[in-house]
């Protein structure tokens, strides 16, 4: 639902607190708003503000942009009858937050009046007033959308108030629960922050909410209540905000498959596209093609080479053998063709199997393998994807719901995007500014989605029309093409205060401008320093002068980052990039150029080094899998 003029809000609880920052914030936009509290003096104050608020959108009103309805939420009839008077006032309902609540201000084992009390208003009065929202969009025939105030209380116990605590968690799945409201374009959702400094949460042991992080700030709430309101895919969605970890949807995937049991049918209709069926005959050859390294050097067309190796049964304990579909190509290809990741006395023999990442079925199982089937869909991320075949132990196998190319962007870049961001970085959090270096390419367009989905101003470099014109599709805020802008001119003039974090994969001389750019506390996550892949003598180590006065001088962080060490988050992580990718919150730009075959690797990277891709580069490596490859 777009936020604009003329559209109508109902807000329990609107008097103060969350509920009358979102009274303002809804009367900001334009929107009408009925202030619904027990507190008269209090809801006449906010309504007057709304009403300031809205005349900057409306003029000549024959009615007025905001009442003020005194209502005890606990009485269903005092409820009904606000409910009516706002559709009388404004012909209609658009959105309901039910906001009012109160805590306990005495243990439960010493007065059962006023643990009943909270119950009333916490939850059973939110499920009334839900009841009441749905009856009257039904009766409007329009699509509407409710968000129910929970608490992360309601997602963990809070010892100092179990039955605040319990009727918030009572809140949370009452509302995950209304999901079939959807179809009626009633979209219901509930909003669990953190502490935020009202009236209430000054009442909490103020070392508490130390020990926490501090207060959530009002702004990260209406933005949450926003996104809520915005995003049609949200129905059913708790969404949890705290200071340590930003806006975040719970359960995450991989929680909510420990309990949810549906059938697999129903689980793979929700994604991109039609479940997948495994289309070839598995039967093996007797020999596959693979890409080795077989000399050193940062030249990989020089250093690799075709080579064609028997395939024989049974397959090993504990092993898979996968057929290969597509594999990813990274500019970190040449550094490991040039050796740079192997050293000392362990370091392996030549020839080494090239590539890092693809996507394939489950062509055979060894004995003992037990939690995989044949013909199923699995993505890898060891040495030797460059294959037609490529046995792995079971371990190493991550499944996934389709073997296809856009998956393969979700592993070294979309992972290496996801969780550097989230670990490395510290944490990612809203209301910052964040640059992406090279972000048109394949981990620079995970970075961007993911730091704008997280509530953060972007700011993106990249090289050329065609790669500024794929980030702004993404959503990025600010745009820097070096080829018609001068970048340190940008961020000075129009980022004077600094970068807050900076996600960096070029290295050289853009890195030390980053280092420039970056803000008092700033954090600067390197993933890669692509400019110095690649030259006549390989990789050359670059020099900063003075960068331990600037770390110093400002209190900033630099952090590096490599995907190897994070492998325990892999499983975790791509499953939330796909969850994003399946319900539409998230793009994945694939370079149009078609590379087929294991003979087309060597062309692949050097197309990557040229700086002229744009997206993912992917090599199919069995082309009656090729893909149509417009992304966005």
């Amino acid at each position: 639902m777009e936020l604009k003029p003329g559209l109508s809000a109902f807000v329990t609880g609107g008097a103060s607190g969350i509920g009358r920052a979102l009274c303002l914030a809804l009367g900001a936009k334009g929107v009408f708003v009925t202030v619904v509290d027990f507190s008269e003096e209090r809801g006449k104050e906010v309504a007057s503000l709304v009403q300031i608020e809205c005349a900057k959108f409306h003029s000549n009103l024959k009615f007025p942009a905001a009442v003020f309805r005194k209502c005890d939420v606990t009485n269903s009839g005092d409820l009904t009858a606000a409910f009516d008077e706002h559709v009388a006032t404004y012909g209609g309902l658009d959105i309901c937050i039910n906001s009012a609540g109160i805590g306990t201000p005495v243990l439960f084992t010493k007065d059962q009046s006023t643990w009943r009390r909270t119950l009333d208003v916490d939850l059973i009065a939110v499920i009334d007033s839900t009841r009441l929202a749905i009856k009257t969009m039904q009766a409007m025939q329009k699509p509407g959308v409710i968000i129910n105030m929970g608490s992360a209380s309601g997602l963990y116990p809070m010892v100092k108030d179990p039955i605040y605590s319990g009727s918030k968690g009572g809140v949370v799945l009452f509302t995950r629960s209304l999901v079939p409201f959807k179809r009626q374009g009633i979209r219901i959702n509930v909003l669990c922050p953190e502490f935020v400094e009202t009236d209430m949460g000054q009442q909490i042991d103020s070392k508490f909410i130390d020990l926490m992080g501090g207060f959530v700030p009002m702004e990260m709430v209406v933005k949450g209540a926003f996104e809520l309101i915005t995003d049609e895919s949200k129905a059913g969605s708790c969404l949890w905000i705290t200071l340590r970890r930003g806006m975040e949807y719970w359960p995450t995937p991989t929680e909510e498959e420990k309990y949810m049991i549906r059938p697999s049918s129903s689980r793979k209709r929700s994604t991109a596209k039609a479940p997948f069926q495994t289309p070839l005959n598995l039967q093996l050859p007797q020999s596959y093609e693979k890409l080795v390294v077989h000399t050193l050097t940062h030249n990989f067309r020089n250093a690799t080479c075709i080579v064609r190796a028997p395939l024989s049964l049974p397959i090993k304990p504990h092993h898979v053998l996968v057929k290969i579909i597509y594999a990813g190509v990274n500019a970190s290809d040449v550094n490991f063709s040039s050796g740079r990741y192997f050293s000392g006395p362990d370091r392996p023999q030549l020839p080494l199997d090239a590539g890092f990442e693809a996507v394939g079925i489950i062509a055979a199982l060894g004995d003992f393998v037990t939690n995989l089937e044949i013909g199923s869909p699995a993505a890898i991320m060891t040495f030797g994807s460059y294959a037609e075949f490529m046995m792995v132990p079971s371990k190493h196998i991550l499944p996934v719901e389709r073997p296809d190319s856009e998956v393969v962007a979700m592993l070294t870049s979309g992972l290496t995007a996801s969780i550097a961001l989230e670990k490395a970085g510290g944490k990612m959090e809203s209301g910052k500014v964040v640059l992406v270096t090279a972000a048109a390419g394949g981990t620079g367009q995970f970075a961007v989605q993911l730091a704008k989905l997280a509530g953060n101003k972007v700011v993106a470099t990249c090289g050329g029309a065609d790669k500024a014109k794929l980030l702004k599709e993404l959503g990025v805020d600010r745009v820097i093409d070096y080829k018609s802008e001068d970048i340190e001119t940008v961020l000075k003039k129009e980022f004077p205060k600094g970068i807050d974090i900076i996600y960096e994969s070029v290295g050289g001389q853009m890195l030390n401008l980053c280092l420039n750019a970056l803000a008092v506390y700033g954090r600067l996550i390197v993933i890669g320093m692509i400019s110095q892949y690649q030259g006549e003598h390989g990789w050359k180590p670059s020099n900063y002068p003075g960068i331990c006065e600037k770390l110093l001088a400002k209190s900033q962080t630099v952090a590096g980052f490599f995907l190897v060490q994070y492998s325990h988050f892999w499983q975790e992580h791509l499953d939330k990039l796909f969850h994003l990718f399946s319900a539409g919150k998230l793009k994945v730009s694939l370079d149009p150029k078609q590379f087929l075959g294991v003979h087309s690797v060597p062309d692949a990277v050097e197309y990557l080094h040229s700086g002229k891709s744009v997206g993912k580069v992917v090599v199919c490596m069995d082309p009656s899998y090729r893909q149509k490859t417009s992304r966005l």
